[in-house]
């Protein structure tokens, strides 16, 4: 009884998982992904031309369904899905993909904007001409033939290939750990250099480089920088810049256009129109007022619209910087040499092509050699039979059939088997004497190819001459102008930031939660005071009339800023709320916006000064807080804070060299005054030094800063909880040092005493505007109240039960208009 053999058997799942992928790769990267460096081609499409060579369909004939072609590589050599062979089929044909197309089509194919082509079944195709010198030969045992999935057919392993393909079409692919990107190149530029190559093995890549530039793109545009080109020449990697090619004209109405007529190779021509109408829209940039699209049978155009007055140039350099205007292109020549995926360089492709143009050159002419001496010993047997004609047909009288005629003949008078084969065949019209001086004419016409096949094989010079002689024909039929433009020039793009919007005043509103707008005067001008558009209980932090060139600084009570141009805010109409910071950054629910700055220009020499209620401050640079690119998702840190409690209370700018004072308040009625110049400049990201000594249940309320030269015209109003308000003169505070306790400015009670909610300076005619806690307001006139001294109380001006208690005083308007207030002074 035969012993059964165990088939299932236990494997770590690390081994079959290696063994398995292993296979897989190897079967994509040579199979599916990586074009061969001989011919230039991926396995499908080698198969596509194959197939319909086989079917008769070529650039001579008439065109016949796609489908058919389709059908025919799937069944006989490609047992893959009838959509991939479509779309590798399609994409032969595209001639803003390749730079000289494999296939013709009549129907839709698709186009630059990314449309898909029409179903197999509504187009026809056929190979276009140049293919012709892809395949030529391919019947002359000149490349190895393998058996097909089913082994039914045999299939090229690689394409003659009368031209170095894969330069001139490039490849693009991925696979297993490998991926190509070979961009297309001009066939005139690549044969000259293959010519070159050839009668020089020894060339440098400078050498080669005189004749192949660099890529020729069958979309055109601008290449900038040859230092790409030649790492990627080099190494088989490289990075350049594709720029389109565009110009600035003049229109009607003393505006320009600018029109562009070639675009990068790749690119999408309708996402690219459709970027830049974006930007229109969005007015990233101002001086566009119309794009379009007026691409025709007669060439590639984009036309963008310019308004009167708008700088092109510098428009036209945001579009190369921010749009597919001007791409980077990276060169990653992989293919496949000897059966093994390699990364090649110029030399290498150019070399691998003639070494493999050479063996085809000399396996067709041994094919040809071989023809030639069988036709040579027959046409010498039927001359022979001729001259002994009358002898040869008694001998064949006398014989029994066909095969006995032809053993007599070989026996009697010495003919070979082929040639007494063809004696018995030969046709009796054939036997007049033209058809003997035909014969003796053929006879030396292949005596003369014979002796040049002969010479062919033997001596290099003539072999090295058919090869030249090749490429120059492909050449002169196919070779066309270079249509990418080398330039020498670097892809640097300079922007003017500012040239790019159009100068306007507008009105700026920044909400304490939050909310950001930007309306125009009309809107403002139009709309009644009141009606500013924010939610109930938020409130206004910052509101002015500004240019659209100036930038803002927005500080909040949990250390971070935010930067925002002024032409970068939602316009809206001022009755509406605005785009509120959390559609484009994340900040916590409970963060505010405490302090607004406007700066004209971010190079200024200027300093913040941040104070946290728990008794930290510091100065803040403005060099040390400059825009990141990430500016508009991400706030910046502008002070660490020490607790989850801390809270910035107040920012204010200084300049560096500022004689400035500081006095900060604290809850419990403690004022320390000293020069602004004993608090360090820190960095973003430092917690600061001690403002004020506070007692374990003291908290800062708020600071303000004078200049030394108006001490004696200042006054300071304080707003207590319990809704008494108290003024005094400035002076009346004690100058210290940082960090002390500070004196009292409130009599201190037993019972219920007073605490600081809010403070404010102030010259004289002033109003002072107060907020409750059930955000009621009330305003008070300071000319109303009499001076206090340093330890008085003040006057009840808010119930605290019915409406609220005060949780901040700031300054109103003056009292008498046209006269200056002297806090306005600084």
């Amino acid at each position: 009884m035969a012993q059964k053999t165990e088939r299932i058997r236990e494997m770590p799942l690390e081994q079959v998982m290696g063994e398995r992928f292993g296979r897989y790769s190897k079967y994509i990267i040579q199979e599916r992904a990586l074009p061969d460096i001989r011919d230039g081609l991926k396995p499908v499409q080698r198969r596509i031309l194959y197939a319909m060579y086989l079917d008769n369909n070529t650039y001579d004939k008439p065109f016949k369904k796609a489908a058919k072609a389709v059908g025919n590589i799937m069944g006989n050599f490609h047992p893959h899905g009838d959509s991939s062979i479509y779309g590798a089929l399609v994409h032969l044909s595209q001639d803003w993909k390749m730079r000289e197309p494999l296939i013709e089509m009549h129907g839709n194919n698709g186009s630059m904007d990314g449309d898909s082509p029409a179903a197999m079944r509504y187009t026809e195709s056929r190979l276009s001409k140049i293919s012709n010198h892809l395949l030529a030969d391919i019947d002359k045992d000149t490349v190895n033939m393998v058996l097909n999935f089913d082994d039914t057919e045999y299939e090229p392993t690689v394409l003659p290939a009368q031209f170095p393909n894969l330069l001139v079409n490039g490849a693009t692919g991925i696979s297993a750990g490998y991926a190509t990107e070979i961009p297309p190149h001009n066939l005139a530029e690549v044969i000259d250099a293959t010519i070159y190559l050839l009668k020089h093995p020894d060339a440098s890549l400078a050498d080669l480089m005189q004749f192949v530039k660099g890529p020729d793109f069958p979309t055109g545009a601008i290449v900038l920088g040859d230092k790409g080109i030649k790492e990627a020449y080099e190494t088989g990697r490289g990075r350049i810049q594709i720029r389109s090619k565009t110009s600035i004209q003049d229109i009607k109405a003393g505006r320009q256009q600018i029109v562009v007529t070639e675009i990068p190779f790749g690119v999408n021509k309708a996402f690219l129109v459709k970027k830049i109408d974006e930007i229109r829209l969005n007015k990233e940039i101002d001086g566009i007022s119309e794009v379009r699209d007026e691409t025709d049978r007669h060439g590639l155009s984009i036309v963008i619209e310019l308004k009167k007055g708008a700088d092109s140039q510098n428009i036209l350099n945001y579009l190369f910087k921010s749009t597919d205007l001007q791409v980077s292109y990276s060169f990653n020549m992989v293919a496949i040499d000897h059966m093994t995926p390699v990364q090649v360089g110029l030399k290498r492709i150019l070399s691998s092509y003639l070494e493999h143009d050479e063996a085809v050159i000399t396996k067709r002419t041994q094919y040809d050699l071989k023809k030639a001496k069988a036709r040579l010993e027959i046409i010498e047997g039927l001359i022979h039979a001729l001259d002994i004609l009358d002898d040869v047909i008694k001998t064949i009288r006398a014989s029994k059939n066909k095969a006995d005629a032809k053993n007599n003949i070989i026996e009697k008078f010495s003919f070979t088997p082929r040639q007494a084969e063809a004696i018995v065949s030969l046709q009796l019209y054939r036997l007049t004497n033209t058809d003997v001086n035909a014969l003796q004419a053929e006879k030396s016409d292949l005596e003369e190819k014979i002796a040049n096949y002969n010479l062919l094989l033997t001596d290099r010079k003539v072999l090295e001459k058919q090869i030249i002689k090749e490429l120059n024909a492909v050449k002169k039929e196919f070779g066309s102008d270079r249509r990418t433009k080398i330039s020498s020039k670097t892809a640097k793009i300079e922007i003017d930031e500012k040239a790019l919007v159009a100068e306007e005043d507008v009105r700026v509103l920044v909400s304490r939660d939050g909310y950001l707008k930007r309306s125009s005067l009309r809107s403002f001008q139009s709309t009644d005071d009141s009606e500013n558009g924010l939610p109930d209980f938020d409130k206004v932090v910052f509101e002015k009339t500004m240019s659209t060139l100036t930038n803002l600084y927005l500080f909040t009570n949990k250390g971070n800023v935010i930067f925002r141009p002024v032409h970068e805010l939602v316009e809206a109409k001022w009755k509406e709320p605005g785009q509120h910071l959390s559609q484009e950054l994340g900040l916590d629910t409970d963060e505010q916006i405490i302090s607004v700055f406007e700066l004209a220009k971010l190079d200024e020499k200027l300093n913040f000064v941040l104070a946290t209620n728990d008794g930290y401050i510091k100065q803040l640079a403005l060099a040390d807080i400059q825009p990141t690119r990430t500016y508009k998702s991400r706030a910046m840190i502008a002070m660490k804070l020490k607790q989850d409690t801390s809270r910035i209370i107040h920012v204010e700018s200084v300049t560096p060299d500022t004689k400035k004072e500081i006095t900060l308040f604290t809850n419990q009625a403690y004022a320390v005054r000293y020069d602004i110049n004993e608090i360090p400049t820190s960095g973003a990201r430092a917690a600061g030094v001690k403002s004020v000594n506070l007692k374990d249940d003291d908290y800062v309320v708020d600071y303000v800063t004078i200049d030394p030269k108006y001490l004696d015209l200042m006054k300071l109003g304080i707003i207590t909880q319990r809704g008494a308000f108290k003024e005094f003169k400035y002076e009346l505070i004690n100058k210290v040092s940082r960090a002390k306790r500070g004196v009292l400015v409130l009599r201190e009670l037993k019972k219920n005493p007073h605490r600081i909610s809010g403070v404010a300076l102030f010259g004289q005619n002033h109003e002072l505007i107060i907020e409750t806690s059930s955000a009621r307001t009330m305003t008070i006139k300071t000319n109303d109240f009499p001076l206090g001294d340093r330890y008085s109380n003040g006057s009840f001006v808010i119930d605290p039960v019915g409406d609220g208690e005060p949780t901040s005083l700031t300054l109103g308007k003056p009292t008498h208009a046209g006269r200056d207030d002297v806090s306005e002074l600084f």
